[in-house]
């Protein structure tokens, strides 16, 4: 029996037909009003003397839980504290979030996340999401017969290998799924109850959680190979038959299987990863918006990437598919990119170059190895990071570009802070002023020259999520790359709003829901553009804004079954 039914009261308002009552209803967090029952509710719902007496509306709720919050001093404090205010009351979680947005997000996901995420067994609380592994593969189905929502439109599913800069966390990468889906919520309005986040648990090869009595994991080394594939392939089959509408997002997988799980499955179900596609198209946004700035053309510059992991080859990826929109040809397009792994600079010639990386090796000889050495020989204009590798760009490199533009464009987008491979103030001091930064992970203001400088973070929410809206409103087949490249030009476009005085090549959180709907229309259009969308072609945007939820409470009617 379901806990709930949307119903129409009688006066044309929206209501829920509950079938809880009594501490169960308060133990429910999608129900749960709180101190917000009205006195009506409470008497109806067996809730008379399990609250105190004076009945709170969700405004003053808000002060009440931030009040609260304010009182920790720690980050992983505040999320904590924060994530167990979502699973008492979801509402009041999210109208909190929208009210104090740019304070939280960190917390909630990048970088706090990462912190939590290592410490997920000793902080553990709660069950949220499906925690699946070898052992209990078998009984999938009957595990989503017994979690609370029939209905879901969107997974985040993670196998904990690639958790942010941090690598294998085994179980406790289950943070990051949890985090992304509040961020569909905050930013695209999915309902929290449409959302289903999972760990699958392969096991771990990182020795200290091996070690850990308080481990909460499976004790033995990762599933690799062939193993790995048929448990991904059970997987993939089982939540497809269940929910065989939903969204599937990859999230922090290790690099090799990240693009061969995202190539396997991209035409058969409907899915994406969003390290490798998401923040493709997020870092090509912020360079849309550097070369505006620069007054330049995209087709003249030269790139770099250094580092070659998801994030890396997607980026990589993402710019190409963008020079050869502008106009160039597959040749051209890839002589102006160059990309280093842990080796150096990519070469055709090595024999020992995994596939999903050879593409993008360069064929001409006399760039050099180095970061330095390509930076100087090949001239690059556009320096992008994503190797978590700390204080890898150096004063001499950022002075090298300065010699090969005056306005020398310097993203260093690895998370979380601690893994950046510079911070924006040495970038703009090193560079006189004259790079234009954006980094992965927030940083705060800082003054050169006796200006405030407020850098731009190229936050892969400011995508993701009105990608996953746009392709669930246009009932899309798949997520191609088109929809990624029109989501990176909307949200160049909308920046451009924004970065009149000050250089930004991102928006302002706090615009993100607004951001999210137009990325949403694009995504919506391209689907049906590529012919993969099922919905009706007319009235777009008010089939998306018809999707999405704010939070608010409804009024409860008894259940008469």
């Amino acid at each position: 029996m379901r806990d709930y039914i949307p119903k129409t009261a009688p006066d044309g308002t929206s209501c829920l037909e509950v079938t809880l009552e009594g501490s169960q209803l308060l133990h429910n967090p999608l129900l749960n009003k709180g101190t917000a029952f009205p006195k009506e509710e409470r008497i109806a719902f067996g809730l008379e003397g399990l609250l105190p007496p004076h009945s709170s509306n969700l405004e003053v709720q808000v002060a009440r839980v931030y009040e609260n919050f304010q009182r920790h001093t720690s980050n992983l404090e505040k999320y904590i504290y924060l994530r167990a205010l979502q699973d008492r009351n979801e509402v009041l979680f999210y109208a909190l979030l929208n009210r104090h947005l740019e304070e939280m997000i960190p917390i909630i996901y990048t970088p706090t996340v990462g912190e939590a995420v290592q410490l997920h067994s000793h902080i553990y609380s709660f069950a949220r999401g499906l925690y699946i592994s070898p052992e209990n593969i078998e009984y999938l189905k009957e595990t989503i017969d017994h979690i609370p929502s029939r209905q879901i439109e969107m997974i985040v599913v993670t196998d904990n290998q690639g958790i942010l800069g941090i690598g294998d966390q085994g179980v406790g990468g289950m943070g990051i799924p949890i985090g992304k889906l509040s961020l569909y919520t905050l930013a695209a309005g999915i309902h929290p109850s449409l959302c289903l986040p999972i760990s699958l648990d392969v096991g771990t090869n990182n020795e200290s959680l091996l070690k850990d009595p308080l481990y909460l994991g499976m004790k033995h080394k990762r599933y690799t190979n062939e193993k790995y594939a048929q448990f991904i392939e059970t997987f993939v089959k089982e939540i497809t038959r269940c929910y065989p509408h939903a969204l599937i997002q990859w999230e922090d997988l290790s690099k090799q299987n990240a693009f061969t799980i995202l190539d396997r499955y991209r035409n058969t179900c409907l899915s994406f990863n969003d390290d490798v596609q998401g923040t493709g198209a997020v870092a090509v946004a912020g360079i849309l918006n550097a070369v505006r700035i620069k007054k330049e053309r995209l087709v003249d510059q030269i790139f770099c990437v250094y580092g070659a992991g998801a994030g890396g080859i997607g980026v990589t990826r993402q710019i190409y598919n963008t020079l050869i929109k502008e106009g160039l040809t597959s040749e051209k397009a890839k002589e102006k990119i160059f990309v280093l792994d842990s080796k150096g600079l990519m070469m055709a010639t090595q024999k020992k170059l995994e596939d999903y990386k050879r593409f993008f090796a360069t064929q001409k000889e006399g760039y050099g190895t180095t970061l330095l050495d390509v930076v100087q020989n090949a001239k690059v204009t556009i320096l992008l990071g994503l190797s978590g590798s700390p204080n890898s760009f150096t004063k001499p490199i950022v002075e090298a570009m300065t010699k090969n533009t005056t306005r020398p464009v310097i993203f260093s987008l690895s998370n979380p802070n601690s893994k950046a491979e510079a911070s924006p103030q040495d970038l703009i001091e090193w560079s006189k002023g004259q790079a234009i930064v954006a980094t992965g992970s927030p940083f705060e203001p800082f003054h050169y020259k006796g200006k405030q400088v407020r850098v731009g973070q190229g936050n892969n929410v400011f995508i993701f999520p009105g990608v996953g809206l746009g392709a669930l409103a246009a009932k899309a087949s798949k997520i191609t790359d088109g929809m990624f490249t029109v989501a990176a030009y909307t949200l160049a476009k909308w920046t451009s709003k924004f970065s009149q005085d000050q250089e930004m090549v991102y928006p302002p959180i706090e615009k993100l829901r607004s951001v999210s709907v137009d990325v949403a229309e694009a995504v919506f259009h391209q689907a049906v553009k590529e012919g993969v969308a099922k919905a009706p072609k007319a009235d777009q945007r008010q089939i998306i804004l018809g999707k999405m939820w704010e939070p608010a409470y409804v009024a409860f009617k008894k259940s008469s079954r």
